[in-house]
């Protein structure tokens, strides 16, 4: 088992995966980890506050773009988690696999991580398809998994942060011919990509393909090896050197000279320089590599909440502009069960203040008076879009129940089942003079998809707290 992991370890070896590479797309990775983090739980807090919390409603567009953010963060770090462990793969096969208890406490805090990390980017990418394939719930999961790849995340940064020093700067990485400089002292668990050698047992391509990944892993060629491209003992700095004429090695080869001049050392220089070039190539190409994946994920998705990107919005499950009013549709009237009910000839809003209770019928609602706001709807599920709405605004629905317009509400819709038939909505926004009842979209009456024959529309929330087809507004506080 020894052998079989060293020659996995040894046929692992390469350019790209090296500590600097490791920390190159940890750190991009950590960056992706923690807007995720961020916007995840403001997202979250908005749909389940705490008491005494309060939530801005200025820019209207806030929930838009850090939602945005959230779930296009969220598919940036699918590619940069699957480089960032075919980068750390030969510390995998390490032998032996845990050295004491404190290396099993890190094993088992990055295996926490990489799997949650891995559970939570697949159920986020399905959650933007609206396809849950599994028997737990899935926000409550996606949230408590934030905090496990926060936490976890934190540890292992807090274990590896010798070697993140040592690296963090790419003029400290590699010497002047290009080479990746190892150093020991810091323990890095991954293989030195000039120094150690694929074994005898691990058959190489041979021909044209085994040189051309001869020369993108860098491997090192047998002009290469010698006693100047030994590894260097554990605990000191593996930095390439040259060697002079005094080498004793060298002196005793045939046809060195005994003297330090020029014809000892440019066949030195010559190998180093080609062997930097390769690991160069290696390194750069990795890196286009994943960067050329991100930025494709990005740009071929972000089109569903963002203008810029809408154009190249290939593969996002929304696409602006389409549907009934002019505006997508997350959940239709056939599923939240609702065709006969919002239909009906009877239909009738409930408004209840503390001491007073009122019905309106949608023709009552329309002589009310209507007012009018540009309001983005946005979606948990990352895709918005800005529309114009015209309704009734909440505090004169409430003025007209005899009560004040900074009062908390529970909204109630005509579904009878889901998880947010039922929604409460704080003062700051019952106050809020663009937060309406809303009866018409992009100038035409609402569609039965949209919420007719009335729905809620405010500023600064995330789409399923914008109740469809609602039938009672009652103050609750």
């Amino acid at each position: 088992m020894q052998r079989v992991l060293l020659d996995a370890r040894a046929a692992m070896a390469s350019p790209n995966r090296t500590a600097r590479s490791a920390v190159v797309t940890g750190r991009l990775l950590g960056i992706a980890f923690l807007v995720c983090f961020v916007t995840g739980v403001y997202s979250h807090l908005l749909q389940e506050p705490l008491g005494w919390m309060r939530f801005p409603t200025r820019p209207v567009q806030l929930y838009q773009v850090t939602q945005g953010l959230h779930v296009t963060a969220g598919i940036a770090a699918i590619p940069l988690l699957l480089a960032k462990l075919n980068v750390v793969m030969p510390a995998l096969v390490q032998t032996p696999p845990v050295r004491n208890a404190l290396h099993l406490l890190e094993r088992l805090s990055i295996a926490v991580f990489v799997a949650a990390a891995l559970i939570q980017v697949v159920t986020g990418l399905l959650n933007t398809f609206q396809w849950y394939p599994w028997p737990f719930p899935f926000r409550q999961v996606h949230n408590a998994l934030a905090y496990v790849i926060i936490g976890s995340l934190a540890v292992h940064i807090g274990t590896k942060l010798r070697i993140i020093t040592r690296y963090w700067r790419q003029r400290d990485s590699v010497d002047g011919h290009g080479r990746f400089v190892v150093d020991r002292a810091v323990g890095s668990e991954l293989p030195d990509p000039g120094r150690e050698a694929r074994p005898e047992s691990v058959s190489a391509p041979r021909g044209f393909v085994g040189r051309l990944h001869r020369w993108i892993d860098g491997a090192p060629s047998a002009a290469g090896t010698g006693p100047d491209r030994a590894a260097p003992d554990r605990g000191t700095e593996a930095v390439p050197v040259r060697t002079d004429g005094a080498d004793a090695d060298r002196a005793s080869r045939p046809g060195s000279g005994s003297g330090s001049g020029s014809g000892s050392t440019r066949p030195d220089d010559r190998a180093a320089a080609a062997d930097g070039a390769r690991q160069r190539v290696a390194r750069r190409g990795f890196i286009a590599g994943v960067t050329a994946a991100t930025a494709g994920v990005v740009v071929l998705t972000a089109g569903q909440s963002s203008v810029l990107a809408e154009p190249f919005n290939v593969f996002a499950p929304r696409k602006r502009h389409i549907g009934q009013n002019g505006l997508p549709v997350n959940r239709t009237a056939r599923a939240a069960g609702v065709l006969a009910t919002a239909t009906a000839a009877d239909w009738a809003l409930t408004v209840a203040g503390p001491a007073v209770s009122r019905t309106f019928s949608r023709a009552e609602l329309v002589a009310l008076g209507q007012a009018e706001a540009r309001l983005p709807i946005s979606c948990v599920e990352g895709w918005s879009q800005m529309a114009s709405w015209k309704g009734v605004r909440m505090r004169d629905l409430l003025a007209a129940v005899q009560s004040g317009p900074d009062v908390h509400v529970r909204v109630t819709s005509l579904e009878r089942n889901g998880s947010y038939r039922v929604m409460e909505m704080g003062p700051e926004y019952t106050a809020d003079p663009t937060t309406l009842v809303a009866l018409e979209l992009n100038g035409e009456k609402l569609d039965l998809e949209h919420g007719f024959p009335a729905r809620i529309i405010a500023p600064g929330r995330p789409g399923v707290l914008q109740t469809k087809w609602i039938e009672r507004i009652e103050v609750i506080q």
